[in-house]
């Protein structure tokens, strides 16, 4: 039996003939010793044949079929042409490294491949000596090469649509949970920080965010006047509580306070505010994301479940494959497997327990529901991660579903089946994406004919020459032009206008 070993380098492809593999396959401690020895080395391994890739786009195209598993047409023929055929009396084996690519080849070209026993080894060598078993190839090209490809291959890798990206989304999510729980910390801290000072307001004033807002705002109590009134009345937008919070400070029990302990809550309370406002700008980015990436699961379960589910899952295509059973209890895997282990009942819901449809639902149909509901969110993520054009109308449709199987739980009432709901809501996207057709055209429309502004000015002074009395002589060639008997009116002017055109 003959081995034969492909290698694949970012220069190209290389294959090498291994000599007496059978006794190298019995002395593999031998091999591994001997790897480090060059000339050692040559005694077992020769190079057959090198395919080099042409461009930097050929090699970054093969090395991306090679690692999904796939046969490139370069390598393909590159084995056709240079591995030795079988025969009855000599078999020959391919020593591949991936195991899928051996399939592929396998597969493709009848050829028998091993990825065990020497071939590993052999591999490894070729891969230490490289340089030196290809003639004209030194350490230094190939390290330009690897390091050329490794980026480009990297950099596709990384790439994604900028539109439709579900990492700033995983992002977003995880920044928002742990800003919910600084800023409550850092409320529960200013409240009672300045509660040495001024006790009462915490009952006034029992938000967190206003009780920032209105400490940064009073600094030292002994300082509100009826002047104040106003400006408290518009941070606590209710004019009873801005007269108690001044007729309290009149009558605090709370401690006197220094100017530099007073600086210090001052700029801790400005901080709180300020991460307050930060927070919810960034919901409103999320919400904008969400739009963008996944319309159909928003509006079905809203903007902040369906990125947690995202970020759970690691990326929306993810989501996508999930079966409708994981999507149910995603982010309850402790319960799940702590239930397995006692042999007690599994967890109904995750994170879908955070859903306003299961609040609603009662205590009986809770399971019925998230499981229903779990149902959706793969449909909807599905639908999000493979349409082309994104669009709500699933989302609300199946949002729809939903509230009519809760319904159904509580009244009794039947719901409507599922294929006619579908194809309405299939019926009602191409509507509205032949629509937005529509609406493209006819701005592209609009901005040719901005940029063609000034031919038009040009074209009106043209009209107006034509409207003139020096017209005649294109009257004429329009007559001529049109190979028939020009009508009467348009005779008469040509008649007109012939002794200018002789003159």
């Amino acid at each position: 039996m003959a081995l034969h070993v492909l290698y694949e380098h970012a220069a190209g492809y290389a294959l090498f003939s291994v000599k007496e593999f059978e006794e190298i396959g019995m002395l593999l401690p031998q091999v591994e010793a001997s790897i480090l020895d060059l000339s050692r080395f040559n005694s077992i391994v020769k190079l057959v044949g090198f395919h080099p890739f042409k461009t930097a786009v050929a090699a970054l195209n093969n090395v991306n079929a090679i690692s999904e598993g796939l046969l490139p047409d370069d390598l393909a023929t590159f084995l056709d042409t240079t591995l030795p055929k079988s025969s009855k009396k000599k078999q020959v084996t391919l020593g591949v490294a991936d195991a899928k690519l051996g399939a592929a080849i396998a597969e493709a070209l009848s050829v028998q491949c091993s990825h065990i026993g020497a071939v590993p080894e052999v591999l490894r060598g070729i891969r230490h000596h490289f340089p030196s078993l290809v003639k004209g190839f030194t350490d230094q090209s190939a390290a330009v090469a690897q390091l050329g490809l490794g980026h480009s291959y990297s950099r596709c890798k990384v790439k994604f649509n900028v539109h439709r990206s579900d990492n700033m989304i995983i992002q977003s999510i995880a920044l928002l949970d742990q800003l919910d729980k600084d800023i409550n910390t850092f409320s529960m801290r200013i409240r009672e920080w300045y509660s040495y000072h001024f006790p009462e307001l915490v009952k006034i004033v029992p938000d967190n965010y206003l009780f920032a807002k209105v400490a940064h705002f009073i600094k030292d109590r002994k300082s509100l006047t009826k002047d104040s009134l106003e400006g408290l009345e518009e941070l606590v937008m209710d004019s009873e509580k801005a007269q108690a919070i001044i007729d309290a400070a009149k009558m605090s029990m709370g401690m006197d306070i220094s100017v530099i302990d007073l600086l210090n809550i001052e700029m801790f309370a400005k901080r709180v505010v300020n991460l307050s406002d930060y927070r919810q700008q960034l919901a409103g980015y999320l919400h904008s994301k969400m739009n963008n990436v996944a319309p159909n699961l928003q509006t079905l379960i809203g903007d902040q479940v369906g990125a947690r589910l995202i970020s759970k899952a690691g990326s929306l295509t993810n989501l996508a494959k999930y079966p409708a059973s994981t999507v149910q209890i995603l982010g309850a895997e402790k319960a799940l497997f702590r239930a397995l282990k006692t042999k007690s009942n599994t967890p109904k819901y995750g994170l879908l327990f955070n859903s306003s449809f299961i609040g609603r639902a009662n205590a009986k149909n809770k399971g019925r529901i998230s499981r229903f509901l779990a149902n959706k969110c793969t449909i909807a993520s599905r639908i999000d991660c493979f349409s082309e054009a994104p669009t709500t109308v699933f989302g609300e449709a199946l949002k729809q579903q939903v509230e009519d199987r809760l319904k159904f739980y509580e009244s009794g009432e039947i719901p409507r089946k599922n294929l006619d709901v579908m194809q309405e809501a299939i019926a009602a996207a191409a509507a509205d994406q032949s629509a937005s057709a529509k609406k493209k055209k006819k701005k592209n429309k609009r901005k040719v004919d901005e940029t063609n502004g000034n031919g038009d000015t040009n074209g009106a002074d043209e009209s107006q020459q034509l409207n003139g009395s020096t017209a005649a002589g294109e009257l004429n060639e329009t007559v001529n032009s049109t190979n028939g008997e020009p009508k009467k009116k348009k005779k008469k002017k040509s008649k007109v206008a012939e002794p200018a055109v002789e003159d």
